[in-house]
C-alpha cells in the first residue's frame, strides 16, 4: 500500500537549540565547514549517512536533543555560528566596499535560471547549467551582491538514475516534499501565501505559490504550480525538469519569465528591498521576463512598446550556454500565438497591452514560423556573452545573422568564462591547510614540500577508492546481484594507482565511449602490471536519449569483464554528493568532447581546484587556460569531416598521451614521490586555481556587465524616460530613413606623411550628420577583395556638401603594415544609449563593396 501524498511534520526543537533550525534553513552550511562540523556533533552517524541538516534534526532522538540542550560547549558553538551567519549576511563584503568607494553599483540584480544546483538536498538541477547557476549564487553571496535568484520548484526534479541487470539506464522520480527541504513559503502581511497569477488560454488562470530558499545572503525564489487552485494540467507544469513536450516546456518558460518577474515584485515589496535594476537571463529559458517587464512599463509608465523595450534592453544581460543550434529552445509560432491570443477585447490575456505579432518578432529567425528563445534573449539583452572565450567566438559565428553586414568578430557577444565555487568543491583537506581562505591558498600551496602535497593527493585518492567500493556495491545490489556475486567490490580499485575521472552528461558530443575506440588498447593501459591505471566513469543520459543510454550500457558492459572490473567502474546516479568525491580523488580529469561543442565544461575546473591534472581536448575553458604545466591537451582533428575518422584520430592521440606521457610521469618516483607530477599539481593549485573560481567569474560579471547595465538603466529612465523615448524615436526614424543612407564613393589622396587621406560622400536621407557614425576601414585584402585584420578610424563631417548634396566625411589613415591593403568606409547608427557599433545590425558600405541586407537586430 502506497501513500497518496507525502507531507512532513516537524517537532519544534528545544528552545536552546532553536538556532539549529536557522542554520539548517540557510544553505550557507553547504559550503561552511564549521557549520557542517556542528551538525556532525548532533549525531555523527546520521550526519554521515544523510549530509542533510533538516533530515538530521527530524531523525535525531529526543534524548539526544535534550542532552545537547544542556551541553554548554555545544550551545556556545551554536551561538557563535548563528552570530557568524548574521555577520556574514549583513557585512558589506567586496560589493559593498566598491559601492562605498563611490562606484555606481546596481541597487539590485535579478538572476533567472531554469535550474539551480545548490546542494544534493535540493534536487532541482540536472547538470552543468544548474551547477553553474548555483555556484553563481554562492559566489554572489560571498561577495555581497544584492542579487535575487528566480527559478522553478520541481515536485520531482530531475530523475534519479539506476541500472538494470543488463546495464540499461532506469529513471526514478522521487517526490520533493517542500516541507522536508530548506524552503519557506512566501507569505503576505496577513500570513497568507502569495499567489502569482498568469492568464492561460480558454479563460483559465495559472496559479503559483513561491518558495524561498536562502543561499547565504541571496534569496532564491522558486515558483510552484502544484497547488489546489490549478487543474491537473496546470498543476503539472512544475512536475519535472526538462520533461514533457514543447507545450509543457513553453508553459514552464512562461511561468519562469512572466511569473518570475511577478514573484520578484511581490518578494521585493514584502521584504522592503530595492527593486532590481539589472536582470540577468541565464540561457534563453527566461526570455519571457523581458516582455513582462515591457508590459509593466507600458501599463505603469505610459510608455509605448519601443520606449519600454529600450529601458528593458539597457538593463538586461543574456548569457548563452550552447554552441549548437540544436541546444536552443525553438517553438512553433502558432504555439506561442496560442498563449498570446487576444481576449474578447482584442488585447492579449497573457500580456495585456502587447501585440502578439510584436512579441513574435522578438524571436524571429530565418526558418519561417519558428520562435527562437535565444534570438529573443539577444534582442532583449543589450549585453550578451558566452561562457568561455572560445564559446564567445563560436557564438559570434553562430548568431552572426542577427547582425547582417558585420564580420563575426564584430558581433556584440562577449565572453565571461565560467568559474566554480571554491568552498563548495575544494576538498576539506585542502581547505584546512589554508584555513578556508581561498585568497591565501596559492601561497600555502607554493610553500608546501612536495612530499606533503603528494601525501594530501594520496589521502584524497584513498578516500575516493572507499567511496567507489561503497557505491559499486550499492549499485550491484540495486541491479539484483547477490552478495556472493559482489564480493569483488571490497577490493575494487587500488589507493596507490593512477586514477582518472570522467563524469559528464552522456550527450553524444561529449563522447563517453571514445576511450573504448580501441578496447584492447584501453584494456592494456588499465591492466599494465607495472603501471596500472583505474578509471571511474559517471553520468546520466536524458530520459528521451536512447543513444546516450546505449553509450552508458556499452561502458557498463566493458566494466563487467572480470579481468577489468577492478580497474574501471561506472557509478550510477551522478550528483553533487558523488561529484565532490570524484573531483577530490582523481589524479587526472579526462574530457574529450567534439571541439568546439563544449561551451565551457566546468567539471575539469573542480578537479583542478583539488590538484587534478586535466587531460582534455582544447575546448571550452581549457582552450584558454591550458598552459602545458597544468595538464595535457589532446590534439583535435576538427578539420576532418568524416566523424568516424576524426574519432579514430583523437582516440589515438588520447591513447598515445596516456601511454607515453601521463602514465610514465605518474610512476616516475624519487623517494616515493613523483616529483615532476607534484610540481604540476602545485602549479595547478597555485596558478590555475584562482582563475577558475566563481568569485572571479562574478566579479567579471559585476564590473563588465552588471555595473554598465545599471548605469544604462538609469540613463534610460532619467527625466521621465527621456533617453528611452529618444532612442525609440531614433529607431523609428532609422526604420524609415535607413534605406536612403548610402556611400556614393570614396576619394583618396596620399599626403606627404604617407597617410591615406579618404573622403566619403554620404547620402543621409532624413538623418542628420550627428545621428550617424562614419568610419574608414583599412585592412589586408584577400584575392577575392575581402578585408580582414582591419582597423577602423572615425571620419569627421566637413562643412558644406558636395555637388550632389551629399555630406562629406574625411579621415587621414596611416597604413599600419606593408603588403596588399584595401579600404572602404561604412555608416553606422549613433545614439547615446547604444553600446556597440553593431548593436542594431545596421550598416551601409559603398555599393561596390556589396551591400548587405540591413534589417534591425
Amino acid at each position: 500500500m502506497k501513500a497518496f501524498r507525502r507531507f512532513t511534520v516537524r517537532v519544534p526543537l528545544p528552545a536552546p537549540l532553536s538556532d539549529l533550525a536557522v542554520l539548517a534553513h540557510n544553505l550557507r552550511w553547504v559550503w561552511h565547514a564549521p557549520t557542517q562540523d556542528l551538525f556532525a556533533l548532533v549525531d555523527p552517524e546520521r550526519w554521515k549517512a544523510t549530509g542533510d541538516p533538516l533530515r538530521l534534526l527530524a531523525e535525531v532522538s529526543p534524548d539526544r536533543l535534550a542532552e545537547l540542550s544542556a551541553d554548554t560547549e555545544f550551545l556556545v558553538r551554536l551561538t557563535a555560528l548563528r552570530a557568524d551567519l548574521d555577520e556574514y549576511c549583513t557585512a558589506p563584503q567586496w560589493y559593498g566596499d566598491h559601492a562605498a568607494s563611490g562606484n555606481p553599483m546596481p541597487e539590485g540584480i535579478a538572476y533567472f535560471s531554469m535550474e539551480f544546483g545548490i546542494s544534493e538536498v535540493l534536487p532541482i538541477y540536472s547538470g552543468g547549467l544548474g551547477i553553474l547557476a548555483g555556484d553563481h549564487l554562492k559566489a554572489a553571496s560571498d561577495l555581497g551582491l544584492p542579487l535575487i535568484g528566480v527559478g522553478l520548484f520541481y515536485r520531482c526534479g530531475y530523475f534519479r538514475q539506476s541500472l538494470s541487470h543488463d546495464g540499461w539506464q532506469i529513471e526514478r522520480y522521487p517526490v520533493n516534499d517542500p516541507g522536508a527541504l530548506p524552503l519557506t513559503l512566501l507569505v503576505d502581511a496577513a500570513d497568507k501565501p502569495v499567489i502569482i497569477k498568469i492568464s492561460m488560454p480558454g479563460g483559465r488562470t495559472l496559479h503559483a505559490q513561491v518558495w524561498v530558499a536562502t543561499v547565504g545572503r541571496i534569496p532564491l525564489l522558486l515558483l510552484d504550480s502544484d497547488i489546489a487552485a490549478n487543474d491537473d494540467e496546470l498543476r503539472g507544469i512544475t512536475d519535472r525538469l526538462y520533461g514533457g513536450d514543447q507545450d509543457h516546456r513553453i508553459k514552464q518558460e512562461i511561468l519562469l519569465g512572466i511569473g518570475g518577474v511577478r514573484a520578484l515584485r511581490e518578494y521585493v515589496r514584502i521584504e522592503n528591498r530595492a527593486q532590481p535594476t539589472v536582470f540577468h537571463m541565464n540561457e534563453g529559458h527566461a526570455g519571457f521576463l523581458g516582455v513582462e517587464r515591457i508590459r509593466e512599463l507600458v501599463e505603469a509608465s505610459g510608455l509605448d512598446f519601443d520606449s519600454a523595450e529600450s529601458v528593458v534592453r539597457a538593463s538586461t544581460i543574456f548569457t548563452t550556454h550552447t554552441p549548437v543550434p540544436a541546444g536552443i529552445d525553438r517553438f512553433p509560432d502558432d504555439l506561442v500565438r496560442f498563449y498570446l491570443d487576444p481576449g474578447p477585447d482584442g488585447a492579449s490575456n497573457l500580456l495585456p497591452g502587447l501585440s502578439s505579432t510584436t512579441v513574435l518578432e522578438l524571436g524571429d529567425e530565418a526558418d519561417p514560423g519558428v520562435f527562437n528563445m535565444a534570438h529573443m534573449g539577444f534582442r532583449l539583452g543589450q549585453r550578451s556573452n558566452g561562457v568561455s572565450q572560445l564559446h564567445g567566438a563560436v557564438s559570434r559565428e553562430m548568431f552572426a545573422d542577427l547582425w547582417p553586414g558585420f564580420d563575426a568578430d564584430e558581433v556584440p557577444i562577449g565572453a565571461v568564462t565560467n568559474g566554480v565555487h571554491g568552498p563548495t568543491w575544494v576538498a576539506r583537506r585542502w581547505q584546512d591547510l589554508s584555513a578556508g581562505n581561498e585568497d591565501a591558498a596559492p601561497a600555502v600551496y607554493e610553500a608546501m614540500p612536495a612530499s606533503d602535497l603528494w601525501a594530501v593527493r594520496s589521502e584524497l585518492r584513498a578516500g575516493l577508492v572507499d567511496e567507489v567500493r561503497r557505491r559499486a556495491y550499492t549499485s550491484g545490489r540495486d541491479r539484483d546481484f547477490t552478495d556472493a556475486e559482489l564480493g569483488w567490490t571490497a577490493d575494487l580499485f587500488d589507493p596507490d594507482s593512477l586514477t582518472i575521472g570522467f563524469a559528464r552528461r552522456a550527450a553524444t558530443y561529449k563522447r563517453l565511449t571514445l576511450m573504448l575506440r580501441d578496447p584492447d588498447r584501453m584494456r592494456r593501459i588499465l591492466t599494465d602490471p607495472e603501471r596500472p591505471v583505474q578509471l571511474v566513469v559517471a553520468g546520466k543520459a536524458h530520459p528521451a536519449d536512447d543513444g546516450g543510454k546505449a553509450l552508458i550500457q556499452q561502458i557498463v558492459k566493458f566494466t563487467e569483464d572480470p579481468e577489468l572490473r577492478d580497474r574501471i567502474v561506472f557509478l550510477p546516479d551522478y550528483d553533487i554528493s558523488m561529484a565532490r568525491h570524484i573531483y577530490a580523488g582523481c589524479d587526472v580529469w579526462l574530457n574529450n568532447p567534439v571541439r568546439p561543442m563544449e561551451a565551457c565544461g566546468t567539471s575539469g575546473m573542480k578537479s583542478a581546484l583539488n590538484g587534478g591534472l586535466n587531460l582534455s581536448i582544447l575546448d571550452g575553458w581549457w582552450d584558454e587556460m591550458a598552459d602545458g604545466e597544468n595538464g595535457w591537451a589532446i590534439p583535435s582533428a576538427e578539420e576532418v569531416l568524416d566523424e568516424n575518422r576524426r574519432d579514430d584520430l583523437e582516440a589515438e592521440a588520447l591513447y598515445s598521451l596516456l601511454e607515453e606521457t601521463v602514465v610514465p610521469l605518474f610512476y616516475s618516483r624519487e623517494d616515493g614521490v613523483p616529483t615532476r607530477w607534484v610540481e604540476m599539481v602545485r602549479h595547478t593549485l597555485a596558478i590555475l586555481g584562482p582563475k577558475v573560481l566563481a568569485s572571479r567569474m562574478v566579479r567579471d560579471y559585476t564590473l563588465e556587465l552588471y555595473v554598465p547595465a545599471g548605469i544604462s538603466y538609469h540613463e534610460a529612465c532619467a527625466d521621465d524616460y527621456a533617453e528611452a523615448r529618444s532612442l525609440a524615436t531614433y529607431r523609428s526614424a532609422l526604420a524609415s530613413s535607413w534605406k536612403s543612407v548610402a556611400i556614393a564613393g570614396i576619394d583618396e589622396e596620399t599626403t606627404p606623411d604617407d597617410e591615406l587621406d579618404l573622403t566619403a560622400h554620404v547620402s543621409l536621407g532624413e538623418l542628420a550628420p550627428d545621428e550617424v557614425t562614419v568610419q574608414a576601414v583599412l585592412g589586408r585584402v584577400t584575392d577575392d577583395g575581402d578585408l580582414y585584420d582591419t582597423v577602423h578610424a572615425p571620419m569627421e563631417p566637413l562643412d558644406g556638401t558636395d555637388l550632389s548634396g551629399r555630406t562629406r566625411y574625411r579621415a587621414a589613415v596611416l597604413p599600419y603594415r606593408s603588403g596588399v591593403l584595401g579600404y572602404t568606409a561604412r555608416v553606422l547608427p549613433k545614439h547615446p544609449l547604444l553600446t556597440d557599433d553593431a548593436e542594431l545590425g545596421l550598416v551601409r558600405y559603398p555599393a561596390s563593396a556589396g551591400e548587405p541586407p540591413a534589417m534591425p537586430a
